[in-house]
């Protein structure tokens, strides 16, 4: 079977779960603990390696339980991000693999796009973790704010200009777009070139709902040639298996290749 290329954490019984279906790509969703224990990590990708496994990290998604903020106004959590940005890109330079990162998750009030100040905040904040590397992250769009589908000015003022390599979620662009499919070829044809990743997902369009292929309203037949020179992951919710069953990413695999 072609495309499997799955998501997973860390933790023995999920790695093992994926690898009973041959995956090509697996990315491993990394949690805040993980980053004490680097060498955890450096093994994991080495282990999916030998197994010819193409391996993606995930930026932790959390600092002390609050979502990760690169504009946060709190000190510790910007030293949290800076820093972990540095372990995770040295430890992409030693296993030649990238890391996919979020600028934010929730939309607050420093993530209003309308406001010149908090785009140019978001942008300058981008820039020094490109300082500390330019090579190995692929930022991830979210559902609201700056860092959105919803902003018209990312590509001009942030994307284009910093030459952002990318990794478009689909069901958070299209969640931004308020589950409009036009307004979804027109992202897609504005950001395609610097989509070097994709997380591929379904979704009703009005709210974060992770759902297999072909449960939501997406069209796939106008997404799919976006995606046949790329990368990418099923990306869909496991939680009713405490995410050890992955069987709904394959069975999104299985309706991928029929389109």
């Amino acid at each position: 079977m072609r495309y499997i290329r799955l998501k997973s954490g860390l933790q023995h019984d999920q790695v093992l779960n994926r690898l009973f279906y041959n995956p090509e790509i697996m990315e491993l969703h990394l949690e805040e603990q993980h980053l004490y224990q680097p060498d955890l990590i450096v093994r994991t990708i080495q282990f999916l390696k030998a197994k010819g496994v193409r391996v993606y990290l995930h930026h932790p998604t959390t600092f002390q339980g609050k979502h990760l903020d690169i504009v946060s106004p709190f000190q510790q959590m910007r030293d949290h991000y800076d820093w972990s940005c540095k372990l995770l890109a040295s430890i992409c330079r030693m296993e030649d693999v990238n890391c996919v990162i979020h600028c934010h998750y929730k939309a607050l009030d420093t993530h209003d796009y309308l406001n010149a100040a908090n785009r140019a905040l978001m942008r300058g904040r981008i820039e020094e973790i490109l300082r500390i590397c330019d090579k190995s992250f692929l930022w991830e769009d979210t559902t609201a704010g700056i860092f959105s589908a919803q902003n018209p000015y990312l590509l001009d003022e942030i994307v284009g200009p910093l030459q952002l390599p990318l990794t478009i979620d689909l069901s958070h662009s299209f969640i931004s777009l308020n589950g409009d499919n036009k307004r979804l070829k027109e992202h897609l044809d504005a950001f395609h070139q610097y989509a070097n990743y994709f997380h591929v997902v379904d979704s009703s369009g009005r709210r974060h709902d992770s759902l297999p292929l072909g449960e939501g309203k997406m069209d796939w037949k106008m997404v799919k040639p976006y995606l046949r020179d790329r990368d990418f992951i099923f990306e869909i919710d496991l939680r009713a298996s405490n995410y050890i069953d992955c069987s709904p990413m394959i069975e999104s695999a299985v309706y991928f290749e029929k389109i």
